[in-house]
């Protein structure tokens, strides 16, 4: 199956991203001994229990940030089906933020680093929030209609 629009530059891009997050994931892990889950690494500098290694954090944070913004700047980001509506992706962010909060971890925490050791929390964690945004896109574009 062939998704319209999709090119082999997208599959590129998309494989160099991962490639580079779990570079990032082994070398955090590595080198300090603990596991790179973004939330809670933006978490402990908002809260100020991250005081100790708040240099480290925001480091990571900008990198984060920095590495996307650059590629976009260089003209290079990929083309977003991104909804126009201001207020719902302000909402879905805010989601997204308690949803990491409650499952105690996001992508990065459970996904990349929680799954490649083999964590059952981390595996059960990214099974249930896939299947919660799948659920969720299915309702918000095929039953309400919001994007």
């Amino acid at each position: 199956m062939v998704m319209e629009g999709w090119t082999l530059a997208d599959g590129l891009r998309g494989l160099a991203g991962g490639l580079m997050i779990g570079a990032a994931a082994s070398a955090y892990l590595l080198i300090n001994g603990r596991i790179m889950g973004a939330s809670g690494i933006l978490g402990g500098l908002l809260d100020g229990s991250g005081r100790a290694t708040a240099s480290e954090r925001l480091a990571l944070i900008a990198g984060l940030v920095g590495a996307p913004a650059l590629v976009a700047l260089a003209g290079h980001a990929p083309p977003t089906h991104l909804t126009g509506a201001l207020a719902i992706v302000i909402v879905a962010g805010l989601l997204v933020g308690l949803g990491t909060r409650l499952a105690n971890g996001c992508t990065s925490g459970h996904g990349v680093c929680g799954i490649s050791r083999l964590s059952i929390r981390g595996i059960v964690a990214t099974l249930l929030y896939l299947l919660s945004g799948a659920v969720t896109m299915v309702l918000a574009r095929h039953v309400w209609g919001i994007i």
